[in-house]
């Protein structure tokens, strides 16, 4: 055992160093003794390479030279920069320049202020010898933010951390999705088993039960054509006039999104026993908890809304927001039998596809519509191509971007993010298409009594192993995938096999109609079953 482990994190680390990358973001970490900042830089890797590690750089005291470009040695003194990394402006003269006059000079690094956008730093293969010191542009509200917290006496150091492809923020991005399929799937089977409880003990009619409010059938292929359709049609819309639809999906988001974080918090309550305490006004009842939970909800909401723009920290946020309203979804929406999961599963599985690879080739950019309409139109502050790259030296109006996403920042990217955020995502679609399946398979759990919840189980499974090769895709091809091509296929046909295994595949096809009809309901097995294990009859 010792052994394998010994391996296994060989391995990792061998993974881990193959996908590291140098990049031309760096970091500047200045001190004095008692505070520490850092910012953002930019450096040609190629050129000037930075250590990799803050323990392997070099402290310089730093020397503010603003007032000139250094474009020439006039009026700066040998001795006042020898051994101390220069800060000067930038203009008039290229960056190998004003580098062989800072080196003539003594200076041990040049940083190379701009209140223009930040690009990496390149001259003249001739020139590209000629300089032996660090060389770096930093934003000058940057430089003016250091001098007012430390004032003269700055010491610097320059590094430059690689870049991993394989962030863990996979592991926490796969950890979401699973948790919020198998929560949401197991909610429905969990209201499923209260309907039927309900129904059993009134003997099928009745008030309807708090389980059976605001629920959505999906039953008829028809219905299911159209709702794709509609969908087709909204991420057209979306893409067209991006600038307005996005501020009418906002605010519908800030409504489902409060309203699903309510129904969570309230089944919960619910499961956990915690009691009611409601008051009359004009002979009308009011829960305290209910009112307490829709402040909690929409304040929680209200907050998302206003600060949306907020990078550092409104993921969270929205991710809670978002984790809700894909529960709730799941929950909520219904497909009545396994036919309906197959058309809805297929049909969205070709609309993903279609719109990630085909669309690229109509539109005017060569960006495909759902990348567009998922990361916004000026989605990233941050333009890369090849080894060059474009940092705006200025804040920048923040681009809004539609709420239908899970964002997580790229915790090993930590100089890209002192340049700007840096956030992987995962859209709802991902978790909820293949959901409404998963909770499918809950729900006929319920209805043929199966203990040990074998299609529940299995279809969870599936999509684990789905989402794993659409991060593992991802990685190799170096480009977004569309994740349904993956998740669509493994759920489906192993939810196939299974019924087809347990012989089950009739009433799995079919499902029942009572949703449809409201009639008395029977489990589709009798009582006494005894649930087989998934490989007996294979």
């Amino acid at each position: 055992m010792e052994m394998k482990g010994a391996l296994g994190v060989a391995l990792l680390s061998v993974i881990s160093l193959i996908s590291q990358v140098n990049c031309q973001e760096a970091v500047l970490h200045i001190s004095n003794g008692s505070l520490v900042r850092e910012y953002c830089i930019v450096h040609n890797h190629s050129w000037t390479p930075l250590p990799q590690t803050l323990d392997t750089a070099t402290a310089y005291p730093l020397a503010n030279w603003t007032s000139t470009v250094l474009c020439n040695a006039a009026g700066v003194l040998p001795d006042v920069v020898k051994g101390k990394a220069m800060a000067v402006m930038r203009g008039e003269c290229d960056f190998s320049q004003k580098a062989l006059v800072a080196q003539s000079l003594g200076a041990t690094a040049l940083l190379i202020v701009s209140n223009t956008t930040l690009i990496t730093p390149s001259a003249n293969e001739s020139e590209y010898a000629k300089v032996h010191i660090p060389l770096a542009l930093m934003r000058y509200r940057d430089f003016l933010t250091a001098k007012q917290v430390f004032g003269e006496g700055m010491q610097a150091k320059l590094y430059a951390p690689p870049y991993s492809k394989i962030d863990p923020n996979i592991a926490v991005m796969l950890l979401i999705s699973i948790v919020t399929v198998a929560l949401g799937g197991y909610w429905s089977g969990a209201c499923e088993r209260e309907r039927f409880n309900s129904y059993a003990a009134g003997g099928g009619g009745g008030e309807e039960s708090k389980a059976d409010s605001n629920r959505v059938f999906l039953y008829s292929p028809l219905n299911v054509v159209i709702f794709v359709i509609l969908m087709c049609g909204m991420l057209v819309l979306m893409y067209f006039f991006y600038n307005v639809v996005v501020y009418v999906i906002i605010a519908i988001f800030c409504l489902a999104s409060a309203s699903a974080l309510f129904s969570c918090l309230d089944a919960v309550l619910d499961k956990i026993g915690c009691g009611t305490l409601s008051f009359s006004v004009r002979n009308k009842s009011f829960s305290v908890r209910s009112i307490l939970l829709a402040a909690l909800c929409i304040s929680v909401a209200v907050v998302w809304g206003v600060y949306r723009n907020e990078d550092r920290w409104i993921w969270i946020l929205q991710n809670l927001l978002g984790f809700a309203f894909c529960l709730n979804f799941m929950k909520t929406i219904t497909l009545s039998n396994f036919k309906i999961c197959v058309i809805l599963l297929s049909l969205l599985l070709l609309y993903d596809v279609f719109f990630v690879f085909i669309t690229p080739f109509f539109t005017k950019n060569g960006v495909s519509i759902m990348v567009q309409v998922a990361l916004g139109p000026d989605a990233t502050g941050e333009k890369t191509q090849g080894n060059m790259v474009e940092i705006p030296a200025e804040p920048q109006a923040p681009s809004e971007k539609i709420p239908v996403v899970m964002r997580l920042p790229r915790f090993s990217a930590w100089a890209q993010n002192l340049c700007g955020m840096q956030f992987s995502i995962l859209g709802y679609g991902d978790i909820i298409v293949p959901g409404l399946l998963v909770a499918y398979c809950s729900r006929f759990d319920v209805w043929i009594n199966s203990r040990r919840k074998v299609y529940f189980i299995c279809c969870c499974i599936a999509y684990l192993l789905g989402m794993v090769l659409t991060f593992a895709v991802m990685l190799l091809s170096g480009m977004g995938q569309p994740a349904l091509l993956y998740l669509v296929p493994f759920t489906l046909i192993t939810s196939a096999v299974v019924a087809g295994c347990r012989g089950e595949m009739r009433q799995f096809w079919t499902g029942t109609t009572y949703e449809v009809l409201d009639s008395p309901r029977e489990p589709l097995l009798a009582e006494g079953r005894t649930d087989r294990a998934v490989g007996e009859s294979c």
